[in-house]
């Protein structure tokens, strides 16, 4: 005898530590699954209640009331479907990651997360304390397994409890974006699956949540390593899965299978998402950008209208006695592309004023490096000025190559609320300029085209100071990201100066990036929560 069922992935964009906005979120998910989609069980990514990740919040006693008023509210609200809901467990002590099963005004079985994540962005052990048991429930007559997230990643928890006679497994996750990761994630689902032989519903967190995005991509696996159901990449929304049993056979039907066009498509999209939500969650009336004319600004202006609309976002020139003509043309000309509202603030006034109230304190001829970055420094005073006035969130433009070596200033470029940019390399800034203007042309040709130039100084170009950023780039990507020492890098084919040199320069950095504002996480190790150096060290390799 055949029977069908449905299950709907709930993959929604909640907010940290709301409990009572995610718990409505949560009602009115499930209320749709039931009525409209007619679903018997509906799936919330971990820790749903309370958002992904809530830090420091877990030890706060007012979170700890909330989540089990949230909880009660769940129960008492929801009839005629059974949820699946992630959650902090506060018993004897100890706090658990969760989820339970909650059907009929009841919550009938508890999983606790058993592979607690502490690498990386995650610091789990910080908090949870591990589970031990195997929790099954039953759906439609059908015994189901439950893990989360990190368990999956381990090959016994998924094992034991297909022992046990799970014949579905469902993984709620949290699991933020990363070039690159949706491929790992599909490839380790389906070792599981060849190794079980049952399929998998796998539900994910979506949204930024300031350095991170999460990015959905929720998705049902068959025993035969298929992919069922796929839902879009960075978008909220309630997808159902069909299910059909036949006597000890569990598989999944054929639905919608989205499918990210390429990699820069993905980061684009990523980059997008974090800039909308962080203003938005943080109740920003916008977004301000200093255009300068240079490719950097010109992608981040381009991210900032489409994450928060036109009418949402301004700009504004700030042009030095060393601003081409071609900066000042081709940064208006954007604006008017985009339809952004843009002032020009010429820095001269302050610069001579900053120039004249030194000259007591620095010789004359001698200024230099100095002198460019005060020039930087009176662009960050005047754009923190319009952001304070308008309440737009200002957006630091600087790149993750820039970042890395420290070719930036202090309280100068570095200066705002948040740096779309800051994991994205220069390389991957004109990969993702391309990308951007392949579906409208919205950053002018001379910009992409021009050679790079802070324009601090007469004829200034960025490889008078810096390697050519393919080069860089990939010394960067070695030694960065990969932790490779120089001698490994020059053992690569690089020229051994040249790796000393970026080496020194990332080391000596290490001071501004503690101060640079939070930005959006692309690669497998941002500077942030991924990379945690000292700033005082003597070690030297």
């Amino acid at each position: 005898m055949t029977k069908k069922f449905r299950i709907v992935m709930a993959q929604l964009n909640l907010l940290v530590g709301d409990v009572p906005g995610n718990v409505e979120q949560i009602i009115s998910a499930a209320v749709r699954s039931r009525d409209e989609l007619h679903a018997q069980l509906v799936v919330f990514p971990e820790l749903a209640l309370t958002s992904y990740p809530p830090e420091d919040l877990l030890f706060h006693s007012g979170l700890r009331r909330e989540v089990q008023v949230g909880m009660q509210h769940l129960a008492d609200e929801i009839r005629g479907i059974s949820m699946l809901v992630g959650y902090p467990l506060y018993e004897h002590g100890r706090i658990y990651n969760v989820v339970s099963l909650i059907s009929d005004g009841k919550l009938h079985a508890t999983y606790r997360k058993q592979e607690l994540p502490n690498y990386s962005v995650f610091d789990e052990k910080r908090y949870f304390t591990p589970g031990e048991e195997v929790t099954l429930i039953d759906i439609a007559g059908v015994p189901m397994g439950l893990n989360i997230c990190e368990d999956i990643w381990h090959p016994q928890p998924p094992d034991r409890a297909v022992a046990a006679g799970a014949r579905l497994l469902l993984i709620p996750n949290a699991s933020p974006f990363e070039i690159g990761k949706q491929q790992q994630r599909e490839q380790l689902l389906r070792q599981r699956v060849a190794a079980s032989g049952v399929p998998i519903v796998y539900v994910n967190h979506v949204g930024g949540q300031d350095e991170l995005v999460f990015d959905g991509g929720s998705l049902a696996v068959n025993a035969d390593g298929s992919v069922a159901v796929r839902a879009p990449s960075f978008e909220a929304g309630l997808y159902p899965v069909d299910f059909k049993v036949s006597g000890q056979c569990v598989a999944a039907l054929s639905g919608s299978v989205h499918v990210d066009r390429n990699e820069e498509e993905s980061v684009y999209r990523a980059i997008v998402l974090g800039v909308r939500d962080y203003a938005g969650k943080n109740h920003f009336k916008g977004a301000l950008v200093g255009l300068s004319g240079g490719i950097d600004s010109a992608l981040t202006l381009a991210i900032a209208v489409d994450a928060l609309g036109k009418e949402n976002v301004s700009a504004v020139m700030l042009p030095s006695r060393y601003t081409s003509t071609l900066s000042v043309k081709e940064a208006g000309r954007q604006a008017a592309t985009l339809g952004v509202a843009c002032e020009s603030i010429s820095i001269e006034p302050a610069f001579e004023a900053f120039r004249q109230a030194l000259r007591p304190v620095l010789s004359q001829g001698t200024a230099g490096v100095t002198e460019q970055n005060i020039q930087a420094r009176c662009r960050g005073v005047l754009l923190m000025a319009v952001s304070n006035r308008s309440g737009r969130l200002l957006l630091t433009t600087g790149n993750k190559s820039e970042l890395a070596v420290g070719y930036a200033t202090l309280y100068g470029d570095m200066a705002g609320g948040f740096a779309p940019l800051k994991d994205a390399t220069k390389t991957l800034v004109y990969r993702l300029a391309r990308y951007r203007n392949g579906l409208s042309p919205v950053i002018p040709e001379a910009v992409i085209e021009r050679a790079p130039s802070a324009e601090l100084a007469p004829n200034q170009i960025d490889a008078d100071s810096l390697p050519p950023y393919e080069v860089l780039d990939s010394i960067l990507t070695a030694y960065v990201e990969d932790d490779k020492t120089v001698a490994e890098i020059v053992a690569l084919g690089y020229d051994a100066i040249t790796v000393k040199q970026v080496a020194k320069m990332v080391q000596n950095a290490e001071y501004k990036r503690r101060q640079s504002p939070p930005g959006v996480r692309v690669s497998r190790r941002a500077f942030g929560r991924d990379r945690r150096y000292p700033i005082t060290s003597g070690y030297r390799r």
